[in-house]
């Protein structure tokens, strides 16, 4: 196929593999899964506990040194798209889909479920439930991605490199990374993408469906999942084949305008006092806490211990093992930006709108929750819809979360497509549209037969456990970026 590479074919076949593990076994192959998965958890989470604290402490250190002022490109070059439109991309690509999926549901579960160390229910659970919800999606998870896109980005635009996640070890391993050890850390990078992304189609399928059924009575079946899933692959497919200046951008921007009205309406018509007041207060308790949350691993105590598993571990891992994907999109869009104005938009305002989304939801539905409405009856894909019907124009909000759900199902299977052609054709800026479909497909017939046999947990397993992996190339991207932007502060100050 043309300019398709050795990593697109291996990664290919290795899908193939998995895909049928998952459904001539799917039994086992969730069990087997599952349990290297708590290995994992038990084992490593001092681990990545560690990890996630680093790079934030790296993001910190970069943004007030000399290196803030090196540019993303030549020194001429400025950004490719607008403030707003580059902020839209980056938001839509990282966090979309999960913000409306878990924007009520986790700070509820977090009260009335399972509390991390607080009385289940209390007025310290209210508190301690937003919180956690600003950790899990706050500034930890893009200090991430803005590490490794900070990486892709400097080495793809400021040194000519090509777009791939190999390239960013080059001034460790040096042309090593040109042979086998580069194509199996590329072919790590896509396999994360491909199932991290069809497991997100999954769930996205499921809560159209869920938001389906709840307003109209539509049967909540696995046919009317596949049928949305052709609907969305058409049109991410439309999408990617107009490129990134069109598709995208638009897509993105209309994420952007439609999130921004969802959420004014829940704080006005919601407890918007009480919204506005446990804002201010747990979003402060939530920085002044930043460096004890980020090490706190509950070593003596077995039930808080088995909470940080089940959430806090489990999603350090779930954004690890997203990393190569948001990153390298991230880094396509960054193109023309200083290192300390990537930064500060990559990890500033995602985390402050995440903290007023999960503020508002969350708040909303514990309010209910308190006033005697059992919003926990309800399957997670469906919280949100029945939240909205206790509230004035709930109808009118259901219906423009299933279109948010909809426009970030379709541009997080967009952005995938067009990193996973870059990664696959040997870095290419801009991947044929043959690639790009071939992966479109790929990803949703992932999605629609894991689906089929209840699969997706066993999928999520299985990027959980390559998180681990990639950890490791993480940190190498890590001292490979420190030494070469060391170098090119040297170059920069020799000619002058």
């Amino acid at each position: 196929m043309k300019k398709a590479s050795k990593v697109f074919y291996i990664t290919f076949a290795l899908v193939i593999l998995t895909v049928a593990f998952g459904v001539i076994a799917p039994e086992t192959f969730e069990s087997a899964t599952g349990s290297i998965r708590n290995y994992i958890n038990t084992a490593f989470g001092w681990y990545y506990l560690l990890i996630m604290a680093i790079l934030m402490i790296c993001v910190a250190i970069i943004m007030v040194s000399p290196y803030g002022k090196i540019r993303l490109g030549k020194d001429s070059d400025r950004p490719e798209f607008s403030t707003f439109s580059w902020i839209s991309m980056l938001f839509s690509a990282g966090m979309g889909i999960g913000l409306v999926f878990y924007g009520a549901s986790e700070p509820l579960s977090h009260f009335a479920v399972q509390t991390a160390t607080t009385e289940l229910g209390s007025d310290a659970a209210f508190k301690e439930a937003l919180q956690r919800s600003y950790y899990h999606w706050g500034i930890h998870i893009w200090t991430m991605y803005g590490m490794v896109a900070l990486s892709l980005a400097f080495f793809q635009f400021r040194k000519g490199q090509p777009a791939l996640i190999s390239s960013t070890l080059k001034p460790i391993f040096g042309d090593k990374m040109n042979g086998p050890l580069g194509t199996l850390v590329d072919v790590l990078a896509v396999f994360a993408t491909v199932f991290g992304v069809a497991t997100s189609l999954g769930f996205g399928a499921a809560q159209i469906n869920g938001g389906i059924a709840y307003l109209f009575g539509a049967p909540q079946e696995y046919w009317v999942q596949i049928i949305i899933i052709g609907v969305v692959t058409i049109l991410f497919i439309i999408s990617a084949w107009s490129g990134l200046n069109k598709g995208i951008k638009y897509l993105s921007n209309i994420n952007m305008i439609l999130a921004v009205i969802l959420l004014m309406l829940v704080l006005v018509l919601g407890p918007t006092l009480l919204i506005l007041n446990m804002f201010t207060e747990t979003f402060g308790e939530y920085i002044q806490n930043l460096i004890s949350l980020s090490f706190k691993s509950a070593p003596l105590n077995a039930e808080n211990r088995s909470w940080l598993d089940s959430w806090t571990i489990f999603y350090w891992a779930w954004w690890i093992s997203w990393a190569p994907f948001v990153s390298m999109f991230i880094a396509r869009v960054s193109k023309g930006r200083t290192i300390r104005e990537f930064l500060a938009g990559v990890v500033l305002a995602p985390s402050i709108f995440a903290g007023i989304w999960y503020a508002t939801f969350g708040t909303t539905a514990i309010n209910f929750q308190k006033s005697g409405i059992d919003l926990t009856a309800f399957p997670t894909e469906q919280t949100l819809f029945a939240m909205f019907n206790e509230l004035p124009l709930g109808f009118l909000m259901s219906i423009i979360a299933i279109m948010l759900v909809s426009t970030f199902f379709i541009t997080s299977a967009d952005s995938a497509t067009f990193v996973l052609g870059m990664q696959s054709t040997h870095g290419s800026l801009l991947p044929s549209n043959q690639i790009k479909i071939l992966w479109g497909i790929a990803q949703s017939m992932v999605a629609a037969i894991l689906l089929s046999v209840g699969g997706l947990t066993a999928v999520q397993n299985t990027i959980i456990i390559a998180a681990l992996p990639f950890s490791f190339v993480i940190i190498l991207m890590m001292f490979a970026l420190f030494k070469a932007l060391n170098l090119e502060l040297q170059l920069m100050q020799n000619k002058k």
